[in-house]
């Protein structure tokens, strides 16, 4: 039983390129219905699945799950590996994005700042999904090189740029 949930809350590494980019694309859409729809509730679903994500990888995420299980193998793409690590930390920076974006507009009603952290949320997800730019990574590269993470924790995610270039924002 203990090995099981070790196993449940852990995150991937390497994780598959191509379900992230997906993912990122679901999240994407479900943002921007959020605002166009003006349904603040479905921030908070979206917080859950970035938290959920950064817990246990894509197994308590309903889109990852979807994505993973579904998409990606209906998809003629090869699997793409990229550093896991990197990865958490942006779902980690999307965690808290969206939670405060939810918090702001359910708790507060703050609206606007609901929608202008989602519409922040938009711009990132989108660069993942359509370009293969992870911001997150690429901070996560910088805090490595200024020695606020620790090189130990992935010392592939150092170099970007040399083994994953879609991740280091050069493109595909």
């Amino acid at each position: 039983m203990h090995e099981r949930l070790k196993q449940l809350f852990s995150f991937p590494n390497p994780v598959n390129e191509v379900s992230t980019r997906l993912t990122a694309g679901g999240v994407v859409i479900m943002s921007a219905l959020a605002i166009v729809l003006g349904q603040p509730w479905i921030l908070a679903v979206i917080a859950y699945g970035f938290a959920a994500r950064v817990v246990a990888g894509p197994s308590l995420s309903p889109l990852a799950q979807f994505v993973v299980r579904v998409v990606t193998p209906a998809l003629p793409f090869e699997e793409r590996p990229a550093p896991g690590p990197a990865k958490r930390f942006a779902q980690g920076i999307g965690a808290l994005v969206t939670t405060t974006a939810a918090v702001a507009s359910l708790g507060f009603g703050l609206t606007d700042v609901g929608w202008g952290l989602a519409g922040m949320i938009i711009v990132f997800a989108l660069l993942e999904a359509a370009l293969g730019v992870c911001v997150g990574c690429k901070l996560f590269a910088v805090l490595m090189r200024l020695h606020l993470v620790p090189v130990g924790i992935c010392e592939e995610c150092l170099d970007l740029a040399r083994h994953h270039p879609q991740l280091a924002g050069s493109g595909e």
